[in-house]
């Protein structure tokens, strides 16, 4: 048997494989100087052509992990920027909180501040507000308490008639209110009054009668201003209209006499009052327990008086209340009874409408 010896290629191919193995990057093209081995460098051009689409491929691959590493610190770096600015605003607000109570605090106490000063400007201007009383002719069905009427007239005939008048009442408007007839006619003898001219063109008195109105206690305003200090009495007649809430305020400043608090000074001639404007008035405390004495024996205290005085000018003021209220309870029982005979006439007319029914033949 001829034995010849076999070329040895699987030790070239080992020796090629270990140059490559090594690690010589310029036998794979990348480029480190020419190969010390002529048939590898004949090699290295088919290597070179062979793994162009690898290098291609790694150059990518190392883009687009850089592109992830940027992402993913981008995405790390986010969620410590938003804590950090979540923190920020915790710490922000913690600190603005309380700057905020503050200031809310401080606004409330200058409201406060600001409201107090403008209540006690507007006392001081309009008066201390006068409080509410149970005036029982104030129901939507309550009349006039009369016995009160009678003595609130003998309280202003003989406490308020000598500065003030009332110059829209006439005697005959107490007739079968407080007094008869004929006692009203005593009462209206008892005054003198000016008329005239008569016959000869002369100014004559006469007794007064029905017709004639209360006297006036001055002839003009200036003799009324002269006579008070310069303060002139208002009129009477409508003194509880004239006046926000009237009747109150008319009670409150005639029982409201007080010794003036420390601080407040009034000049000589006035009287403390806080219900009346400025708080000083020229009209001295004209009801004290006992100044009237009433014809049917009721004991004259100063709220007594006041009571019946201001239900007296009440009356003077709106004489027609009872009467209206009277009127307006006949208009409600008439309009019931329309309401009651339109709602039947309704019911007659639309009855047969309303109660008809239907019947439908599903047979046919």
């Amino acid at each position: 048997m001829d034995v010849s010896p076999v070329p040895n290629h699987w030790g070239k191919k080992n020796q090629v494989d270990s140059d490559v193995s090594r690690g010589s990057d310029a036998r794979l093209g990348i480029g480190f100087g020419p190969s010390r081995n002529p048939q590898l460098a004949v090699d290295r051009k088919g290597v070179n052509l062979r793994f162009k689409p690898v290098r291609q491929s790694m150059a990518a691959g190392r883009g687009i992990s850089q592109l992830l590493r940027k992402h993913l610190q981008f995405q790390s770096s986010v969620p410590s920027f938003i804590s950090l600015v979540k923190h920020e605003e915790a710490i922000g607000s913690a600190g603005i909180k309380p700057l905020r109570v503050f200031a809310l605090l401080g606004v409330g106490f200058s409201g406060a501040l600001a409201f107090a000063s403008l209540a006690s400007a507007d006392e001081a201007e309009h008066g201390l507000a006068a409080p509410s009383y149970p005036w029982p002719h104030e129901g939507i069905l309550s009349s006039y308490d009369h016995a009160s009427i009678r003595r609130g007239h003998q309280v202003y005939q003989q406490v308020c008639a000598s500065c003030h008048s009332m110059s829209l009442i006439s005697f005959r408007d107490l007739v079968g209110v407080a007094y008869t007839e004929e006692e009203t006619k005593e009462m209206a003898a008892e005054i003198e009054v000016v008329d005239g001219p008569n016959d000869e063109g002369e100014m004559f008195t006469r007794p007064g009668k029905l017709s004639d109105r209360f006297p006036q206690p001055y002839t003009n305003e200036q003799a009324a201003r002269f006579a008070n200090g310069g303060a002139y009495p208002p009129d009477l007649s409508l003194i509880t209209k004239a006046r926000h809430n009237g009747q109150n305020y008319v009670f409150a400043l005639l029982t409201g006499y007080r010794d003036p608090p420390a601080g407040v000074s009034i000049r000589e001639g006035l009287h403390y009052n806080p219900y009346f404007p400025g708080g000083a008035i020229a009209m001295p405390k004209m009801l004290i327990d006992g100044a009237v004495e009433y014809e049917d024996g009721t004991p004259a205290t100063e709220a007594q008086m006041g009571k019946d005085v201001v239900t007296f000018l009440s009356w003077a003021a709106e004489p027609e209340m009872e009467e209206r209220k009277l009127m307006g309870f006949k208009w409600i029982f008439v309009l019931s009874l329309a309401l009651l005979q339109a709602a039947y006439y309704r019911r007659l007319k639309w009855s047969v409408i309303k109660s008809r029914k239907l019947v439908v033949d599903v047979v046919n």
